[in-house]
């Protein structure tokens, strides 16, 4: 048979500790060796003999029978010895013990919860995104209820308190077990912690207090925006429940193809299409932009793949602070086919191109 471990020693104080210090010392030792808590092997003998030792040192008469004769003199003076998991005599430890684990304590109502954020994806031309445009969109969504602005009742009447909880939007348990008594605090559940139910639901919402409604927004598109990005507008989503904020809608950019245009950053890339002639000769032409049309100078000798630069042509910066530029590259085009005149005149020129060198 095992011996008896020392109560003192159990506790870890002296024996000439005070009531509140073997108290304080009981408390941190069934907080460590509690088994919801720790799942050692061993931590439930522990517990007991943490709790066994607090019995008789925790008890005046106890504790004088104990330091006096030891653990048969308590036991003998008392005729039965340790009696077990008892925790109805500890009170107000253990009722801030078992809240540390969530068990008990005080609990408020359900707080307000926020509503959802929804989410739409709108499709907008590559003008539209380079220089913003307003466009207007359908969505549905939870809106409060009209009829009874949310509070779930028939116009007129009102929510009753909850019979099961009296309106505390809690209800407490006590239960016994192997380790004592335990006191759970829950959320009601008839009422879900709202501390009143109701009894003559609205019929335009059956009770819930909020409705699905279709709405059209105008949402602004800032010049610059690019395919994939989003804009968020604040307290646009489904409404809140209990109170709380609505979500936002959040809007999603896709930005189409454009026909000849293509963006790089807030770069606009344009490719020029020119024959030999004008790229060995140079010219002047017409080039097309976001803001209308440039006119462009193609220096003779141009060779293909030369970049000229429209500056400030391109998209506008999304945060503001100027604009990007176009980048006009040259593509000189070989032609295809020949006439019997073209290919005489490229002959001669083939011939004097020869001499040249």
């Amino acid at each position: 048979m095992a011996v008896k471990r020392d109560y003192y020693e159990v506790l870890g104080v002296s024996r000439d500790a005070s009531t509140e210090e073997i108290k304080k010392a009981f408390r941190k030792l069934a907080f460590q060796y509690h088994p919801d808590r720790n799942r050692d092997g061993d931590a439930a003998e522990k517990f007991k003999e943490v709790n066994e030792a607090y019995e008789i040192l925790s008890d005046v008469d106890k504790r004088a029978a104990y330091d006096r004769f030891g653990h048969s003199g308590a036991e003998g003076l008392f005729g039965r010895g340790f009696e077990g998991f008892g925790f109805g005599d500890y009170g107000d430890i253990f009722e801030d013990f078992f809240s540390f684990f969530g068990g008990t304590g005080t609990t408020t109502r359900q707080a307000p919860r926020r509503g959802n954020d929804l989410r739409y994806r709108v499709s907008i031309s590559f003008e539209e995104a380079a220089l913003g445009c307003e466009k207007e969109i359908g969505i549905t969504r939870t809106e409060v209820c009209a009829t009874c602005h949310g509070t779930r009742s028939r116009p007129g009447s009102q929510p009753g308190r909850c019979p099961e909880c009296n309106g505390t939007g809690q209800v407490r348990r006590v239960q016994r077990s192997l380790f004592g008594r335990f006191i759970n605090t829950a959320v009601c559940g008839q009422c879900h912690g709202e501390g009143t139910v109701v009894t003559d639901p609205c019929q335009d919402c059956k009770g819930s207090g909020l409705q699905k409604q279709k709405r059209h927004i105008s949402v602004k598109v800032p010049a610059g925006i690019d395919d994939g990005n989003g804009i968020r507008i604040s307290g646009e989503g489904d409404a809140g429940s209990r109170g709380g904020s609505p979500g936002n809608l959040y809007v999603v950019i896709s930005v189409a193809r454009h026909e000849f245009f293509t963006r790089e950053d807030d770069n606009v890339l344009f490719e020029l299409p020119v024959n030999f002639a004008q790229a060995a000769l140079g010219t002047e032409v017409e080039v097309p932009t976001l803001y209308g049309e440039n006119k462009l100078k193609i220096p003779a000798g141009s060779q293909n793949g030369k970049v000229f630069k429209l500056k400030d042509r391109g998209i506008p910066h999304l945060r503001g602070g100027g604009s990007g530029d176009q980048l006009v590259v040259l593509r000189v085009v070989t032609p295809e086919s020949l006439n019997k005149e073209q290919r005489k005149l490229f002959e001669e020129l083939d011939r004097t191109l020869r001499k040249d060198k």
